[in-house]
């Protein structure tokens, strides 16, 4: 990471919606949602600290971390409020019964206009990266997408992702088996590295049935603000 990446605060926090069982955040890249071995600040902790500041809660505040994005990747993050909502979003994912769309900025464009792409993944911790295969091979997990060709830019093209299973890195492992690198991606081929350390992959809308008031309820995120983005606006 370098010093221009500006990391979500109680103070810059990008809130889509709360209500007294759940909390969606736009969430920066850059940030990391849960804790881990980098010691960094995690979004739920940083989302925690809001909510204390906002209710003056003493003690500890109640957040449960239901689904997570990759840390250079933006968008959409759920948390539950309460223990009554937790498991019952963690049900609704395992499940799922979410959509999830998501936007890619591609350099180059795939064959297709859409289509579907089906791998098995398998995970290689010490990379922190997936690689995919097109037959299932031993401690592989099936992975499945849908992507279609939303708006050709300058130099790039704008794809709208369906993502039917949720498998580590699944969306820049799939894409990169295209040759589709996602821009700033250097993990999985692309040339460059963007300026702020992130990668243009971008968690965009996020659709499922409310936990406690079993409604359908659906949020869309705005993605950050640069010049590519902006053009795919």
């Amino acid at each position: 990471m370098t010093d221009k990446t500006i990391h979500s605060s109680p103070s810059n926090l990008d809130i889509l919606h709360e209500d007294n069982h759940l909390i969606v955040v736009n969430k920066r890249s850059g940030d990391i949602v849960q804790g881990d071995k980098t010691g960094d600040v995690p979004l739920s902790e940083v989302v925690k600290q809001s909510l204390k500041e906002k209710y003056n809660k003493p003690g500890n505040v109640y957040l449960g971390v239901v689904h997570r994005l990759d840390r250079p990747t933006s968008g959409i993050v759920l948390f539950a409020k309460t223990s009554k909502a937790l498991p019952r979003l963690n049900k609704l994912f395992a499940e799922g019964k979410t959509k999830k769309a998501y936007w890619a900025v591609v350099k180059k464009a795939p064959e297709n206009e859409s289509g579907v792409l089906t791998h098995w993944l398998v995970r290689n911790p010490k990379q922190n990266k997936s690689y995919a295969y097109k037959k299932e091979i031993a401690n592989s997990k099936k992975a499945i997408l849908e992507y279609r060709v939303l708006k050709k830019l300058n130099s790039y093209f704008l794809l709208e992702i369906d993502l039917k299973t949720g498998r580590h890195h699944q969306i820049r492992a799939q894409l990169a088996t295209m040759g589709c690198f996602i821009k700033g991606d250097l993990k999985y081929g692309a040339d460059r590295s963007n300026k702020d350390g992130g990668i243009h992959l971008h968690a965009r809308s996020l659709e499922f049935e409310h936990p406690v008031k079993k409604e359908s309820i659906k949020f869309v995120a705005k993605p950050p603000d640069d010049p590519v983005w902006n053009a795919c606006l």
